[in-house]
């Protein structure tokens, strides 16, 4: 396919002619099909002749008190009609939205290991209030974020509360109290004492191992003994599951991915600050009317949730 050569015989025609051509052609009629551009009969003739030159071709000829498409215009008719429907559905996208009727899909950014807490209820909901919608889960590493926020590529982030720039918007989610998850060989009460003294397995994806709440208690001049340390919740806590250590957790994913296994979820003895969990989307998505419904729906679901 050549590209550029195609781009730019496209460039030479004025493509508002193309409306004229899609009304005459429905017309019939060069009177009736003034009246619906709400353009003068002289003005369509006018717009008529230009493209008639630009491709080389009469497009319409006299019949009766009307006019009839060539068999050129009848082969182009189906392909300007699509293409007009497609740019009038992209231009009007970002000024309506019917979640009973729409077909649209919604790119969402979300680390991997929330995707269960989130994404199944979601679509629940969805199920009942948008039934054409699909949503897609995808897992970015926040330093590439940014990037494919702004470039449209993902619609929504939900992410750990951090700072950003004025390109993005964000909104508190929810925010999560973090849990003491102690494996079956663990027992007894658990004491601030005790919680510093137990080896405890870590979660975290970073290259240095160091977690949300070892920078928490390092606030506090505070440390504990971990012995291992792994890349995802799933893993640790089949590992608490072996013995006695103890996992520092959220509560509301920890109930989630416990069950069937002997641990204990346990009150975390020290004051550590909640998981706060953000809405993130680009800039020029704050009045886009799609991305602002689906915000809505992920707001009013966290709300709901206890």
């Amino acid at each position: 396919m050549n590209q550029p050569h195609e781009w730019s015989a496209l460039g030479r025609i004025d493509l508002n002619l193309f409306r004229v051509f899609e009304v005459i052609y429905r017309e019939r009629n060069l009177t009736r099909a003034a009246v619906v551009l709400s353009l003068s009969q002289s003005a369509v003739s006018h717009a008529l002749n230009r493209l008639r030159e630009q491709l080389g071709d009469p497009l319409f000829v006299r019949e009766g008190r009307g006019v009839a498409p060539t068999p050129l215009a009848r082969q182009l008719a189906p392909g300007i009609e699509d293409a007009l429907s497609g740019l009038l559905r992209s231009v009007s996208r970002g000024q309506r939205f019917d979640p009973l009727r729409d077909r649209r899909t919604f790119s969402l950014n979300m680390p991997e290991q929330m995707e269960p807490v989130v994404l199944p209820m979601l679509i629940a909901h969805l199920q009942r209030v948008a039934p054409q919608l699909e949503v897609r889960s995808s897992s970015v590493h926040w330093a590439e974020l940014k990037r494919e926020l702004l470039a449209g590529r993902i619609d929504l982030a939900i992410e750990i509360a951090r700072p950003t720039d004025a390109e993005l918007r964000q909104q508190m989610l929810r925010q999560d109290p973090l849990c003491v998850v102690a494996g079956p060989g663990f027992s007894g009460e658990l004491t601030v004492e005790r919680y510093l003294a137990a080896e405890h397995v870590a979660v975290t994806s970073w290259r240095r191992g160091i977690c949300v709440e070892d920078l928490a208690l390092g606030h506090m001049g505070l440390v504990r003994q971990v012995r291992q340390r792994c890349q995802n919740y799933l893993s640790a806590v089949q590992l608490v599951a072996q013995g006695e250590r103890l996992l520092t957790m959220p509560r509301q994913y920890a109930e989630l991915i416990n069950s069937g296994l002997p641990n204990r979820l346990l009150a975390l003895p020290l004051a550590l600050p909640p998981v706060t969990l953000n809405l993130y989307w680009a800039r020029e998505a704050e009045n886009e009317v799609g991305n602002r419904w689906l915000r809505d729906q992920l707001l009013q679901l966290a709300t709901a949730r206890p």
